[in-house]
């Protein structure tokens, strides 16, 4: 068998051990962890060993799946060749050498040149940090060629009447309409290189352009996502102000309470979990997803429903996502701990509810002065975001109400 047959098989196989390993990883938790239960239950307290295994199984568990998941992005993104074909020879030139920066565009209000980036070139960025950056996986993603994207949403009104095929039809009522405005605001990283890395032909610059950007960028946008003010920077999901689900108005988000002062309830947890899956209306919860982070999981992972089951599943296929009561968990490292009066967990249809806005066009500027002998690329992105319908996402907030 020649080697060409070979490699395209091996990362399956290597994924399929890793994915068993996992699954029985699992289920020596799940019987570390009623050991502890039982314990709990017979002698009102556990065994130090008892937690010490559960506690080291599940820490093996989150290390196993972040494995299974860098394994399943890898396994998707192109050939090489693929992606070199497509790449433009003057950004190329410019990126080893310089040449080319005068017949381009400036940034708009910089007045300081570079290269716009061609489109294969931002879309290879945006795609790598579509794979690192869980909001990105879940959010709806739009592009806009101006500094402000705004969105009219309706909050209502709107009449429909039954009528026969040649009735008249009476004026109905009209909506009440509101223009929600998302900012765009400039994100920017500045990787370098040596003279020999751009010399050497064999290097493909955009590839590495990109992935040297690409975890700086998603590192700053998750945080901003979540916790971004809104001022130079996206507005992120638990900057809105929170209500008691049902009490809020337009612009303010529902919060269920987990029923304990800073964690779950002592008694039937999981009971707060469910209120938070129905807060939303129906036509949401049909693609509802959790988010929380991996503290969090790693709570949940341990909780059982009335019947006894683990509410937490976890993936069962290349790429797939984790469980919990059913609906996709996605984990945001920048969603706070549990924690007294923290906004811990979300739930909805983050593709409804969370818009983020990229502007056309990623800028490179060429810098062999600042740092030599090293050349540095100030690359620049313009990123917005917000929530876009307050009733698709519900917080639960770790409080008794």
């Amino acid at each position: 068998m020649t080697l060409s047959h070979v490699k395209p098989h091996a990362p399956r196989r290597d994924m399929r051990t890793a994915i068993h390993e996992f699954l029985c990883a699992f289920e020596a938790f799940k019987q570390a962890n009623d050991q502890r239960l039982n314990e709990l239950e017979s002698k009102a307290h556990t065994d130090p060993l008892t937690e010490d295994k559960v506690s080291r199984l599940d820490r093996a568990l989150s290390e196993q799946q972040a494995m299974i998941e860098r394994m399943a992005r890898a396994q998707v993104r192109p050939m090489m060749g693929e992606v070199k074909a497509q790449r433009d020879p003057g950004f190329n030139a410019y990126l080893r050498t310089g040449e080319g920066r005068e017949a381009k565009a400036l940034a708009s209000g910089s007045g300081q040149g570079g290269y716009i980036a061609p489109a294969q070139t931002e879309e290879l960025v945006t795609r790598l940090m579509s794979e690192v950056s869980p909001l990105r996986q879940i959010a709806s993603v739009r592009f806009a060629g101006s500094q402000t994207f705004k969105k009219p949403v309706s909050l209502g009104g709107a009449g429909a009447s039954w009528v026969g095929e040649t009735a008249s039809r009476a004026e109905t009522d009209t909506p009440t309409l509101d223009l929600l405005e998302f900012p765009v605001a400039e994100l920017y990283a500045m990787p370098a290189a040596t003279p020999a890395l751009l010399d050497d032909s064999f290097v493909d610059l955009d590839q590495w352009l990109a992935e040297e950007v690409r975890d700086v960028f998603a590192e700053a946008e998750s945080k901003a996502f979540i916790q971004g003010t809104g001022i130079n920077q996206p507005k992120g999901l638990l900057s809105y102000t929170a209500k008691t689900d049902g009490t809020q108005n337009w612009g303010e988000l529902g919060y269920v309470a987990s029923g304990g002062a800073g964690d779950f309830a002592a008694s039937a947890p999981v009971d707060a979990l469910i209120d938070l899956i129905y807060a939303p209306k129906a036509a949401y919860r049909a693609k509802g997803q959790f988010v929380m982070n991996k503290q969090t999981v790693s709570r949940l992972r341990k909780f059982k429903d009335a019947d006894g089951h683990y509410i937490w599943q976890p993936a069962m296929e290349a790429g797939g996502p984790q469980r919990l009561l059913g609906y996709p968990l996605v984990e945001v490292e920048d969603m706070p701990d549990i924690g007294a009066n923290q906004f811990a967990i979300a739930f909805g249809d983050f593709e409804r509810g969370y818009l983020i806005v990229d502007r056309q066009g990623l800028q490179v500027l060429r810098d062999p002065y600042s740092a030599k002998p090293y050349i540095l690329f100030y690359t620049t992105k313009r990123v917005g975001g917000g929530v876009q319908d307050f009733n698709a996402i519900k917080l639960m907030k770790f409080a008794t109400s």
